[in-house]
């Protein structure tokens, strides 16, 4: 799962740089582990707080969402620095993917007991669990088709434009820790301020390109 592949040019006056030969991208799979297994390592030492079950809900949520904007981020910080992290971008897609899978997973088994009743109307009861959802739901498909061969089955025109749905998942996921919080601290405002920003540094380029129209 990744932002759609743009074209983008490094910045004048200087070139793209990679780190690519340095790390293997399965070092960034490791690392990208770590964050969960320290979760559960608190889980099983009771280190969770009152509350163990939502706060383990919270670590893991905002680990899919941290994941899913240093993603989003890879093409601006290519665009503005000339640093080439683009062969990393899809393993931030799918370690964001993985943390919100183990998110749900925590509140459909822990916290609601796998009741169906009661996940029903807690869906339609609290907007930020129906927005949690719906950006998981966005999230599925593109991580189902992050493969080099669902990349060939579907023609690069047609994954770029499914992958482009990572921007409505990245802005629901946003909105979901903002609604989740009963009160207004800093935090959930920052990742939501990051995001708006990353969404921005896609659609600007993207609305002065339509309005200068084809090159003729």
């Amino acid at each position: 799962m990744a932002a759609p592949v743009s074209a983008a040019r490094p910045p004048a006056g200087g070139s793209t740089r990679s780190w690519a030969p340095m790390v293997p991208r399965w070092t960034v799979y490791v690392a990208g582990l770590i964050p969960a297994a320290w979760a559960l390592g608190l889980g099983l030492n009771d280190a969770l707080g009152a509350e163990p079950i939502k706060e383990l809900e919270h670590l893991l949520g905002l680990w899919a969402l941290r994941f899913l904007l240093a993603a989003l981020a890879v093409t601006p910080l290519r665009q503005l620095t000339g640093v080439n992290l683009l062969r990393y971008r899809r393993a931030l897609g799918l370690l964001a993917f993985y943390y919100a899978a183990l998110h749900l997973a925590v509140y459909l088994l822990l916290d609601q007991g796998l009741d169906a009743g009661a996940i029903a109307a807690d869906v339609l009861k609290r907007p930020y669990i129906t927005v949690g959802f719906a950006s998981f739901l966005v999230l599925l498909p593109l991580a189902a088709t992050s493969t080099n061969g669902m990349i060939r089955r579907l023609g690069g025109r047609a994954w770029a434009r499914l992958h482009r749905f990572v921007y409505l998942a990245a802005a629901l996921a946003a909105l979901h820790f903002v609604l989740v919080v009963k009160s207004w601290p800093a935090e959930p405002l920052i990742y939501a301020a990051a995001c708006a920003a990353l969404l921005a540094s896609r659609a600007y380029p993207a609305a002065a390109a339509a309005r200068r129209g084809p090159r003729t």
